[in-house]
């Protein structure tokens, strides 16, 4: 039962790599503010997204979402970093969303997540999403599979990618989240820094087209930005960690780094509503991942230690 009073507070995204958190928070908050791909760890950086309520939408609120990287095993300094960034989220919020990926089988990954919630006092929603992946008769056994595993405030069937109970899924947020005031203004939408987010569109293109040649060890670095008129000028490295994955980035005759760098620009003119001139070339450096001073350039900063 909804009333006039306006719902705001923090909702956590948490979960392993490749839930399909960041395609929920995109559908949620209408912006493209986090990259997708079908590759895990996609997700490097705790990002912030705000959707506003009017009055009747169902009620008035305001949610301030915090997207965080996958969990997982931890193997490089920049894993250690971005299981932190994902824990330390959940500790700082109102309620949390935990996404689990439906059309794959419970597995280690999924428990271990659930013991880090066993004894968590912050209500937790559990979202199975891709669910347009799954037949309908293996749904309620996996609800289930869950109910009895823990006591979740609330367990909700959806398809990010295709708004399947998204809606449902935003009521429910508004029903946990406490009466207050706004937190952000009314045409505030993320905290993240917009030469982050053009580091993250070439790299969501380097995934997307180097496709299972190219394992996870990839950033990209703005080496210059400069602004013309209506026209931006970007110049990007794209890191690799060994010498065999740069002919990989490069292609043959630079055909595929030319069809990076032809979808990058285009998803960059649509982000920055300008036209935009990208180049973009490869450097090797190995160990990037364990490089603390590397970590810090890519912006995946240590979570604050409270101290």
């Amino acid at each position: 039962m909804t009333t006039g009073a306006m719902k705001v507070g923090f909702v956590s995204l948490l979960g392993r790599p490749n839930a399909g958190k960041s395609t929920l928070l995109n559908r949620i908050v209408g912006h493209k503010l986090a990259i997708v791909s079908d590759k895990p760890q996609t997700t490097r950086h705790r990002i912030l997204g705000v959707r506003n309520y009017e009055a009747g939408q169902p009620q008035a609120g305001q949610v301030v979402f915090v997207d965080t990287p996958g969990v997982h095993k931890p193997t490089h300094r920049m894993n250690v970093r971005m299981v932190d960034a994902a824990l330390q989220a959940m500790r700082e919020v109102d309620l949390i969303t935990l996404v689990v990926d439906a059309s794959v089988t419970p597995g280690p990954g999924d428990e271990y997540l659930l013991r880090v919630l066993k004894d968590v006092q912050t209500p937790v929603i559990l979202v199975l999403n891709k669910v347009d992946r799954i037949a309908k008769p293996a749904l309620l056994p996996l609800m289930d599979r869950y109910h009895r595993a823990r006591s979740f405030a609330e367990i909700v069937p959806v398809s990010a990618a295709e708004g399947t109970n998204v809606d449902v899924l935003e009521r429910l947020f508004l029903e946990h989240l406490p009466e207050g005031a706004p937190l952000y203004p009314p045409d505030y939408v993320t905290d993240q820094p917009e030469r982050l987010m053009v580091t993250e569109i070439v790299r969501e293109q380097v995934l997307r087209m180097t496709h299972d040649e190219l394992p996870f060890s990839t950033a990209v670095l703005i080496d210059r930005y400069e602004e013309t008129g209506a026209l931006a000028h970007i110049y990007c490295t794209i890191l690799v960690e060994r010498d065999s994955q740069k002919p990989i980035v490069v292609g043959r005759a630079g055909a595929m780094i030319k069809q990076i760098g032809t979808a990058a620009r285009l998803e960059l003119e649509s982000y920055l509503q300008q036209r935009v001139y990208l180049d973009l070339h490869v450097k090797v450096r190995s160990e990037w991942r364990n490089d603390e001073r590397m970590l810090d350039e890519i912006g995946l900063q240590p979570p604050d230690d409270g101290s």
